[in-house]
């Protein structure tokens, strides 16, 4: 059996000195605005899974509101968000992403994004594909107000 999930995030950068993106540290003259650590790459691919097992978002399980989430790892959030879809026999089968920011340029961080992901998904690397495009200066990310992801998994029955 298997299950598809969409996700989606965007958050909006402000001044500051790096942004988190997969779960990796990048220098950048602005900073993801959110309640956690703003990586909206991790928050849409949590959103997906959440969305293939049938748990609702990100949202419910993670609440803005809820102190205990203030400033955290978007890492964290995935392990907890994997741990329960593989409580009820869900495992990765392959995972595809894409951020959509004007700056920075993300190419020579997707690998490192990528070991990150799969570690935290218990997934192998050659599971997972990340892509990074432009707006061409169009819109919100185009205009560097901000940056998004879109994340689509896959989930199939462990064994």
């Amino acid at each position: 059996m298997f299950r598809i999930g969409h996700g989606f995030d965007v958050h909006a950068l402000v001044p500051g000195d790096h942004v988190i993106l997969g779960g990796v540290k990048i220098h950048h003259n602005q900073a993801l605005l959110a309640h956690s650590d703003g990586d909206v790459l991790l928050h849409a691919i949590c959103d997906a899974c959440l969305g293939a097992a049938g748990l609702g978002d990100i949202g419910q399980h993670f609440p803005d509101s809820d102190d205990r989430y203030k400033g955290i790892a978007s890492t964290e959030l995935l392990a907890e968000v994997f741990g329960k879809v593989r409580e009820l026999g869900w495992v990765i089968g392959n995972l595809d992403a894409t951020v959509v920011a004007q700056r920075p340029k993300l190419s020579p961080y997707l690998e490192d994004m990528k070991a990150v992901i799969a570690n935290v998904l218990q997934a192998d690397v050659s599971q997972l594909n990340l892509k990074a495009t432009t707006t061409e200066r169009l819109g919100y990310t185009g205009r560097e107000e901000g940056i998004a992801a879109h994340a689509v998994v896959l989930l199939m029955q462990s064994l």
